[in-house]
């Protein structure tokens, strides 16, 4: 085994030992904007992925109070955006929560109303507490409670506000910011009249696409993206817990479902996927990894995660992040209650590169030994 591990070093990696002549001829590389691979074969070619985002727990009591501070030091109108965003600090140069999926917290009081903008980067919003958060895309007004959650694709004119009537809300926005500046492909404009017009019935897509197998005759539409704007939570929770009654489940994920674009059954955007998963009584999973990155959003419930054989003990509203390629498993905690995960995933992008890989941990009944 060593003799082969040997021949793969040498053979498929750089084995070279510097000598004064060829760091002389390094230098002279530079002089023209060029290099030798095999100075840096080893970096941008590991034998498996070598995420550099760290398994994270952001606990939302911790987070909370700061995170409504930020409504008595600025408002929207100055601010831009209010948001109290998650820095992992092993993606702190692109401002990442965890691979190229960017995520914070934004608070907004009763009467508020942010300015209308779109960008290239897509969006989600998780709502986490309060009543009355409404989002607009491009004219469609959607009404959101907790647990509820809402797209704003790319390229589309939105805003968010909390009615007159309605508490202080927190949600969590997560968006492929990263990913975009990555590409080099990212814009942002400001619409003209700042706020934008409610030019349909509140809540019409949800009413046309949002009936369970059922679609709209007359309706078309042939965006990337789900034209059910809004996934809301008791519609999600019912169907978990009739799937619950039907299957085993998954043993990595328990009872998972994602969420779909009801006309292509896809993907709810191009870039970024969702599921919910429901852990029940007890539950506990194996673990395994794949590509892609996870950043998961504690709906209900409470429990732990193993990541890379280190343990983080969650709560409801609590977040954490699972890196590409990192070990990792589920347990809910409770004897009689079932536990909740709603997850902003990267998978369409690993799907549609056909880069997407997955395995399970072999070892210990599937289970990491935690350190």
């Amino acid at each position: 085994m060593k003799r082969e591990n040997h021949r793969e070093d040498v053979i498929g990696r750089a084995n070279v030992e510097d000598t004064q002549e060829l760091l002389d001829y390094y230098d002279q590389l530079e002089e023209f904007d060029t290099g030798a691979l095999w100075t840096v074969a080893n970096k941008i070619e590991p034998w498996e992925p070598a995420s550099t985002s760290i398994p994270t727990l952001w606990r939302f009591q911790d987070l909370r109070e700061h995170v409504l501070r930020s409504i008595e030091l600025v408002t929207p109108e100055k601010a831009g955006r209010r948001v109290v965003y998650l820095n992992n600090r092993g993606r702190q140069d692109v401002a990442a929560a965890v691979g190229w999926i960017y995520a914070g917290l934004q608070a907004m009081k009763p009467g508020e109303l942010a300015s209308a903008h779109r960008h290239s980067a897509s969006a989600v919003r998780f709502i986490m507490e309060g009543s009355g958060a409404f989002t607009i895309v491009d004219g469609h007004k959607m009404t959101l409670g907790a647990n509820d959650f809402v797209l704003t694709p790319n390229g589309t004119w939105h805003e968010h506000g909390v009615s007159e009537d309605g508490e202080t809300c927190i949600w969590q926005d997560g968006l492929d910011i990263p990913l975009m500046n990555a590409l080099e492909a990212n814009f942002y404009e400001v619409h003209p009249d700042l706020n934008q017009a409610v030019g349909y019935p509140v809540n019409d897509m949800v009413s046309k696409w949002g009936q369970s197998g059922l679609r709209p005759t007359n309706e078309g539409w042939g965006k990337g993206y789900s034209p059910l704007f809004k996934y809301r939570w008791d519609v999600t929770y019912e169907a978990l817990n009739d799937y619950a009654a039907v299957t085993d489940g998954s043993p990595f994920d328990g009872v998972m479902m994602e969420y779909v674009n009801p006309v292509t059954s896809g993907p709810v955007m191009q870039t970024m996927g969702a599921s919910m998963q429901m852990l029940r009584p007890g539950e506990k999973t194996k673990a395994h990894r794949h590509t892609g990155s996870y950043l998961y959003h504690v709906a209900k419930g409470e429990g732990y995660s193993v990541i890379n054989g280190r343990r983080f003990d969650w709560r409801k509203n609590d977040i954490f992040c699972v890196p590409s390629w990192a070990w990792h498993e589920h347990a809910n905690k409770s004897a009689s209650e079932d536990a909740c995960l709603f997850c902003l995933n990267d998978l369409p992008v690993m799907r549609s590169l056909g880069i997407y890989r997955e395995e399970a941990f072999g070892d210990n009944d599937g289970h990491q030994p935690v350190a």
